[in-house]
């Protein structure tokens, strides 16, 4: 099937200041599954950027909760523009311009739609997606359902942009908060001050995207202890392993998560 537009995405961005994946990168023949990932974000706000590759791109919904395995939590989920592909891989820091901050690779696995639901693009236009996850941390049966809630949001097609993401009840439901219970990244092992520190924390701080508030405050701490792991030479060895040599070990560790 064609490749979703990625205008939007390109606009925002300016790849020569941005490490950013531009979209050049495409998906291989051996990839056949469809592949999901959730990126860790503290830009302004923290949030989780949601993301499914349907299409050639990444469709993608900001989640400034971040998901919840407890059916009764609706997480609003904003979507915003398509990502690429490369995109599912990405984290890092965003030194400056549109979503300025530190990325982590919360989660990544694959996912299919429920039946009933294998035309996803009739599902996303009609506003209902049902879909399953198998991933790192997040499993099982999983629904994205638009609102036109009271935030209102549209779309360039005049569509909603505000969608709930909601676990639906199956053996991978529950209590837990996944979030608290497993926070670092599942292709690094670290959290934003290890991939901090292995940029420049001295440099990054003049490109604040916050600087006020309990966000700014957070980015403050984290910038100390980025700092302070830099000049101890104490950052994660495998955050420079290959992708290929540290998923096998890393899916072991966390699965329990």
């Amino acid at each position: 099937m064609p490749q979703r537009s990625l205008k939007e995405y390109k606009a925002k961005r300016n790849f020569a200041k941005t490490p950013e994946p531009s979209g050049q990168k495409a998906k291989t023949k051996r990839q056949k599954s469809r592949m999901f990932c959730v990126q860790k974000h503290l830009a302004s706000h923290l949030h989780y950027d949601f993301r499914l590759e349907h299409n050639g791109t990444l469709v993608s919904w900001a989640v400034p909760k971040g998901p919840s395995l407890n059916p009764k939590d609706k997480r609003l989920a904003m979507r915003v523009e398509d990502h690429p592909i490369d995109y599912g891989d990405f984290e890092g820091v965003i030194p400056e311009g549109y979503g300025a901050g530190i990325v982590v690779l919360w989660d990544d696995g694959t996912w299919y739609p429920e039946p009933g639901f294998e035309d996803v693009d009739a599902a996303l236009q009609k506003g209902e997606l049902k879909f399953h996850l198998e991933g790192v941390k997040l499993k099982g049966s999983w629904v994205l359902v638009r609102t036109g809630g009271r935030y209102g949001r549209t779309d360039a097609q005049g569509e909603s942009r505000t969608w709930l993401l909601i676990k639906h009840r199956d053996e991978w439901a529950g209590a837990i908060d996944v979030l608290k219970v497993a926070p670092k990244s599942v292709k690094s092992f670290g959290d934003f001050e290890d991939i901090l520190a292995q940029d420049k924390p001295d440099v990054w701080e003049s490109h604040m995207p916050a600087k006020g508030g309990a966000t700014g405050k957070m980015l403050q701490e984290i910038i100390a202890k980025a700092a302070a792991l830099k000049a101890k030479g104490t950052t994660k060895k495998s955050a420079k392993k290959p992708r290929k040599a540290a998923t096998a070990k890393r899916r072991k560790a966390t699965s329990k998560a």
